[in-house]
């Protein structure tokens, strides 16, 4: 009874319905789908192909945003991945529900998502695994072979297949080193599959602030690490928690997608227990090489993994069920990208600058700006003392309070050492035009004479 009240109140949050086809989709299905959806909101949606997998199909993704197509400074970039295990397909099928809604409901007028479609850049990559996929649809949904189109055409898992950056990580948090942006080997090329090629180009192609990466066969908010100091086999009682430096935030990540879920927040699921309907990856069963860790060690985001159904291939009749039950908690996720804190990160002469490094005080992950000399970092509601960094400049300091709103607009003004060290990489002015919501240069200048948080202790 509590589970129908829980979905009936998610269909109160929003007062336009949109349409959406509860129908699984093979391959040329989803590229149709995409388009339509391009088609029929051309000015706040874009598809482009990351790349192709092992049988040449691509690996398409859809935008939306305001501006499709270009990054506005002070804009995040969030993405959702689903169908990286070929025989779990809820993901992919909630992905494209979850596109065909939001072009809808922007149509409709929703200022909910008419907020979010203009506050921020989304991108939607609903089947990374499209020949996996294949396999698996080919035997139907209801055929024994419960792996069958897991791995993809070469036969590898691709949540086994990115650089373990873990082993690094752990050995520098023991005796010192990077805690971001962790170097991949020279030939990592030659040790992935073309998949996982192409999301980890895509991965630093863009400034990805949060994404979410969506599996079946439990239903549970998975967050890093996965890997475990100890190799474990999944099932074993002992628990080997491995918490990040942003353990915190990650758990309230969960938490949100969790309890603005139907029932996953129940913690009984698929024959397991889940307090709050979360858990930490490594203290459930130790994963190597896996893809949200990567997220977290080489680039600047954040990502969750979302196991969303007992059933890794739900029958089409169970697609209205899931949607409903997901649909809140997919907008609420989204939403979370607007939190904490970010800015411009700027040289004396109000340049851009990008590749600064932005620490904060008590916890040991950093985050560095982007291209466009922009940074965003989530926190959770607190004071903190924050650091900006860049090669030849002398470091700034602010104390910031974060509330549990929207982020708190902290920005960067740097000037250059006396003894410089080496050349900072800078923003690019030339080439494509890109359209920025910052104030002009001169009211720039003012605002941050006036709105710049006091400084910290020296």
């Amino acid at each position: 009874m509590s589970e129908l009240l829980s979905v009936f109140l998610h269909l109160l949050l929003f007062k336009l319905v949109a349409p959406v086809t509860f129908r699984h989709h093979r391959y040329d299905d989803l590229v149709r789908t995409l388009y339509k959806v391009h088609n029929e909101c051309p000015h706040i949606t874009r598809v482009y192909s990351v790349g192709r997998s092992v049988q040449g199909r691509h690996l398409y993704v859809l935008e939306i945003s305001d501006y499709p197509g270009i990054h506005e400074p002070l804009e995040p970039e969030v993405k959702y991945v689903g169908n990286m295990h070929g025989n779990e397909v809820l993901g992919r099928e909630l992905l494209l529900q979850l596109s065909e809604f939001l072009c809808e409901e922007f149509r409709n007028g929703n200022q909910r998502v008419a907020r979010l479609v203009q506050d921020t850049r989304i991108h939607i990559l609903p089947s990374m695994n499209p020949d996996g996929y294949e396999v698996a649809a080919a035997q139907g949904p209801n055929a024994s072979g419960y792996l069958v189109g897991r791995n993809n055409a070469n036969g590898v898992d691709l949540n086994r297949n990115f650089p373990d950056l873990n082993t690094y990580i752990y050995y520098n948090e023991k005796y010192g080193g990077p805690n971001h942006h962790l170097p991949l080997p020279d030939n990592w090329k030659s040790q992935v599959e073309p998949e996982t090629q192409a999301v980890i180009q895509w991965l630093r192609s863009f400034n990805f602030v949060l994404s979410a990466n969506l599996h079946g066969g439990a239903v549970v908010a998975n967050y890093p690490y996965d890997k475990s100091l100890e190799q474990r086999v999944r099932g074993f009682r002992s628990t080997a928690n491995s918490p990040t430096p942003d353990d915190k935030l990650f758990q309230k990540l969960a938490k949100v997608y969790s309890y603005a879920h139907g029932w996953m927040y129940q913690g009984w699921n698929c024959g397991d227990y889940f307090p709050d309907g979360i858990t930490n990856g490594a203290s459930w069963y130790s994963l190597s090489k896996g893809m949200q860790d990567f997220n977290y060690l080489h680039t600047n985001c954040f990502e969750i993994t979302l196991e969303l159904s007992c059933n890794k291939f739900p029958g089409q009749e169970e697609l209205p069920r899931e949607w409903l039950g997901n649909r809140e908690a997919l907008i609420q996720f989204l939403e979370q990208v607007h939190h904490g804190i970010k800015g411009m990160v700027l040289d004396e002469n109000y340049n851009n600058l990008a590749g600064a490094v932005i620490s904060v005080s008590g916890i040991n992950h950093d985050v560095t700006s982007g291209d466009h000399g922009d940074y965003f970092r989530l926190l959770l509601p607190g004071t903190y003392t924050v650091t900006a960094t860049a090669p030849g400049f002398d470091p700034e300091t602010v104390s910031v309070t974060v509330g549990p709103g929207e982020p708190v607009l902290v920005n960067f003004h740097l000037k250059r050492s006396i003894a410089q060290a080496s050349p900072v990489r800078r923003a690019p002015s030339g080439g494509r035009r890109v359209r920025v919501k910052v104030q002009p240069r001169a009211a720039r200048k003012k605002e941050m004479e006036t709105k710049q948080p006091r400084r910290g202790p020296a």
